[in-house]
């Protein structure tokens, strides 16, 4: 039989994926925040992979969503039951935890923060503590978020992108748009519906933004096969489009992404943004993955521009390591609920 016990845990709830940090053993989960359930009786049918896989197949007594959207709960109820859902897929025989540390976008509202909170104590959590995803990132990358020096964050999450600038463990300034990877990839959905006349699921979308999506011309154009259905004829169509027309149709969201970060740099002040043109840029987050999106920054701001190691895990490894120093970066934590 095994053994009831209780454990500490950071959560980076995002909008694409859940990641889940348990005290002294690391990176327990990476999940897709997606969940099926029946439309009747709103049981939770399935969550992470398994819902992701049913995506676009369900019939009508499933439904298939995300309950965050735009870095915050969209959806209350499907929130807690996921997040419920996936501590008990952590350890089947956990406890109600005494600790949760929570990454939150910087730019969301009190109530905003509230729902987010509110759902970790219904899901089983004592003690809730929320950080800014900038600065879990900056942690997380190993950035010396408390000595009295600029750097500058850009975390490209699934609903949103925060721009943030850290200095004495602080955000100095902070901008949060919500323009990131699920934008690019319905501008990837909305491009071939309009040029082409064909439908594109969103899985599909996906695909081709990671496989042939950039924000800078490639040394070597690529071709990719899209299958669709065709609006006019009503029936499953092929075509063979190339990098350069997904480049286009992204070109929107890179563009908000890029003047973003150029009105963040505006208001930093002159000591800092001297820090900055020293150390340059961090890129994290999945949006981080998109070729030549740091070109792209270099080429605007004429900044060095890093991107992080294994950037789709620099949220949660940072909020990890607050968990397990918590009274190191209590001060971290109390200005991070200004924002």
């Amino acid at each position: 039989m095994l053994s009831l016990f209780s454990a500490d845990i950071a959560v980076d709830l995002g909008t694409a994926n859940t990641l889940i940090y348990m005290k002294g053993k690391g990176i327990v989960l990476n999940e897709p925040s997606i969940v099926a359930f029946d439309s009747t009786t709103k049981k939770i049918v399935a969550i992470g992979r398994e819902a992701q896989a049913m995506v676009g197949r369900t019939h009508r007594d499933i439904q298939t969503i995300r309950p965050m959207k735009d870095g915050v709960i969209a959806d209350f109820e499907i929130a807690e039951g996921m997040l419920r859902a996936l501590i008990k897929k952590v350890h089947p025989s956990w406890l109600p935890s005494r600790r949760i540390v929570i990454s939150v976008p910087s730019g969301i509202t009190e109530v905003e923060k509230r729902a987010v909170r509110d759902s970790a104590e219904h899901a089983g959590a004592k003690e809730v503590h929320l950080i800014a995803e900038p600065m879990a990132a900056a942690i997380g990358i190993g950035l010396d978020v408390e000595a009295p020096v600029g750097n500058i964050i850009i975390d490209i999450g699934g609903g949103t992108t925060e721009i943030a600038v850290i200095a004495l463990s602080g955000i100095v300034n902070q901008e949060s748009i919500r323009v990131a990877g699920d934008e690019l990839t319905l501008a990837v959905m909305q491009f071939f519906k309009r040029n082409y006349n064909i439908l594109i699921g969103e899985r599909t979308a996906e695909l081709i933004k990671c496989q042939v999506g950039s924000a800078m011309p490639l040394e070597e154009e690529l071709m990719v096969e899209v299958k669709g259905r065709d609006l006019v004829a009503g029936i499953p169509k092929t075509i063979e489009v190339s990098s350069v027309e997904v480049r286009d149709a992204l070109a929107d969201p890179v563009n908000a992404i890029v003047e973003a970060v150029k009105v963040s740099l505006e208001r930093t002040p002159p000591e800092l943004s001297a820090d900055i043109l020293d150390r340059g840029m961090m890129l994290s987050g999945g949006g981080a993955l998109l070729k030549g999106l740091d070109e792209r920054l270099k080429l605007e701001t004429n900044l060095p521009v890093h991107i992080a190691d294994d950037p789709l895990t620099a949220v949660v490894r940072g909020t990890g390591k607050v968990l397990e120093n918590l009274s190191h970066y209590m001060k971290v934590l109390i200005k991070s609920r200004r924002y």
